[in-house]
Protein backbone atom coordinates (compact mmCIF):
# COMPACT_ATOMS: atom_id res chain seq x y z
CA UNK A 1 0.00 0.00 0.00
CA UNK A 2 1.36 3.03 -0.79
CA UNK A 3 1.18 6.08 1.59
CA UNK A 4 1.99 9.75 1.52
CA UNK A 5 2.28 12.02 4.20
CA UNK A 6 2.43 16.16 3.62
CA UNK A 7 3.94 18.34 6.19
CA UNK A 8 5.37 21.77 6.45
CA UNK A 9 2.00 23.50 6.06
CA UNK A 10 0.93 26.26 8.37
CA UNK A 11 0.31 30.09 9.10
CA UNK A 12 2.39 32.74 7.36
CA UNK A 13 2.05 36.59 6.44
CA UNK A 14 1.57 37.86 2.60
CA UNK A 15 5.25 37.50 1.17
CA UNK A 16 6.23 34.77 2.79
CA UNK A 17 7.62 31.00 2.08
CA UNK A 18 6.65 27.52 3.19
CA UNK A 19 8.25 24.64 2.01
CA UNK A 20 6.27 21.42 1.97
CA UNK A 21 7.11 18.10 2.11
CA UNK A 22 5.50 14.72 1.23
CA UNK A 23 7.24 11.43 2.55
CA UNK A 24 6.31 8.76 0.19
CA UNK A 25 6.50 4.68 1.02
CA UNK A 26 5.35 1.49 -0.20
CA UNK A 27 6.15 1.74 -3.89
CA UNK A 28 9.14 1.73 -6.23
CA UNK A 29 8.94 5.89 -5.64
CA UNK A 30 11.74 6.38 -8.01
CA UNK A 31 10.03 5.64 -11.32
CA UNK A 32 6.87 7.61 -10.98
CA UNK A 33 6.44 11.81 -11.58
CA UNK A 34 4.37 13.20 -8.54
CA UNK A 35 2.50 15.99 -8.25
CA UNK A 36 1.02 19.10 -5.83
CA UNK A 37 -2.57 20.06 -6.14
CA UNK A 38 -4.58 22.47 -3.54
CA UNK A 39 -8.06 23.05 -2.72
CA UNK A 40 -9.45 26.33 -1.43
CA UNK A 41 -12.92 25.93 0.04
CA UNK A 42 -16.04 25.90 -2.14
CA UNK A 43 -13.09 25.24 -4.80
CA UNK A 44 -12.53 22.40 -7.03
CA UNK A 45 -8.61 20.59 -6.10
CA UNK A 46 -6.52 22.24 -8.79
CA UNK A 47 -2.84 21.25 -10.00
CA UNK A 48 0.10 23.38 -8.95
CA UNK A 49 3.14 21.34 -10.19
CA UNK A 50 4.33 18.43 -10.70
CA UNK A 51 7.95 16.59 -11.47
CA UNK A 52 9.11 14.08 -13.41
CA UNK A 53 10.29 10.54 -12.06
CA UNK A 54 13.87 11.77 -12.32
CA UNK A 55 13.84 15.43 -11.39
CA UNK A 56 14.64 17.09 -14.60
CA UNK A 57 10.95 17.88 -15.61
CA UNK A 58 8.75 20.17 -13.99
CA UNK A 59 5.63 21.61 -14.70
CA UNK A 60 3.57 24.37 -13.15
CA UNK A 61 0.76 26.05 -13.01
CA UNK A 62 0.69 29.54 -14.34
CA UNK A 63 -0.49 31.59 -11.09
CA UNK A 64 2.65 29.72 -9.38
CA UNK A 65 5.36 30.32 -11.49
CA UNK A 66 8.36 31.71 -10.85
CA UNK A 67 7.18 31.34 -7.19
CA UNK A 68 7.01 27.88 -6.73
CA UNK A 69 9.65 25.79 -7.00
CA UNK A 70 8.95 21.05 -7.33
CA UNK A 71 11.47 18.89 -6.52
CA UNK A 72 12.27 15.49 -5.32
CA UNK A 73 15.02 13.29 -3.35
CA UNK A 74 14.89 9.64 -4.74
CA UNK A 75 16.94 8.90 -2.54
CA UNK A 76 14.51 9.75 0.57
CA UNK A 77 11.45 9.45 -1.07
CA UNK A 78 10.43 12.38 -0.66
CA UNK A 79 9.30 15.17 -2.53
CA UNK A 80 9.27 19.03 -1.60
CA UNK A 81 7.27 22.49 -2.84
CA UNK A 82 9.01 25.41 -1.85
CA UNK A 83 6.77 28.56 -1.61
CA UNK A 84 8.29 31.73 -1.97
CA UNK A 85 6.19 35.37 -2.12
CA UNK A 86 2.69 33.58 -0.99
CA UNK A 87 -0.56 35.31 -1.54
CA UNK A 88 -3.37 35.31 0.25
CA UNK A 89 -4.64 33.34 -2.56
CA UNK A 90 -2.74 30.53 -2.13
CA UNK A 91 -4.71 29.91 1.09
CA UNK A 92 -5.72 26.24 0.68
CA UNK A 93 -5.04 22.35 1.49
CA UNK A 94 -2.26 21.12 -0.15
CA UNK A 95 -1.78 17.81 -1.42
CA UNK A 96 1.27 15.49 -2.92
CA UNK A 97 0.03 12.60 -5.11
CA UNK A 98 1.14 9.97 -6.90
CA UNK A 99 -0.64 8.94 -10.25
CA UNK A 100 -1.79 5.96 -11.76
CA UNK A 101 0.72 6.28 -15.06
CA UNK A 102 4.10 7.41 -16.53
CA UNK A 103 4.64 10.92 -17.09
CA UNK A 104 3.49 13.93 -15.51
CA UNK A 105 -0.50 14.90 -15.16
CA UNK A 106 -2.33 17.65 -14.52
CA UNK A 107 -5.82 16.53 -13.87
CA UNK A 108 -6.55 14.71 -10.36
CA UNK A 109 -8.19 12.01 -12.42
CA UNK A 110 -4.58 10.55 -13.57
CA UNK A 111 -3.43 10.39 -9.81
CA UNK A 112 -4.44 6.89 -7.41
CA UNK A 113 -2.60 8.08 -4.61
CA UNK A 114 -2.92 11.00 -2.47
CA UNK A 115 -2.12 12.16 1.45
CA UNK A 116 -3.96 13.58 4.01
CA UNK A 117 -3.54 17.07 2.94
CA UNK A 118 -1.46 19.78 4.79
CA UNK A 119 -2.89 23.40 5.65
CA UNK A 120 -1.92 26.62 3.98
CA UNK A 121 -2.53 30.07 5.11
CA UNK A 122 -1.69 33.22 4.18
CA UNK A 123 -2.52 36.50 5.68
CA UNK A 124 -2.83 39.55 4.49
Amino acid sequence: QVQLVESGGGLVQAGGSLRLSCAVSGSTFTTYAMGWFRQAPGKEREFVAGISWSGISTYYEDSVKGRFTVSRDNDKNTVYLQMNSLKPEDTAVYYCAAPNSQGIHTTAAQYTYWGQGTQVTVSS
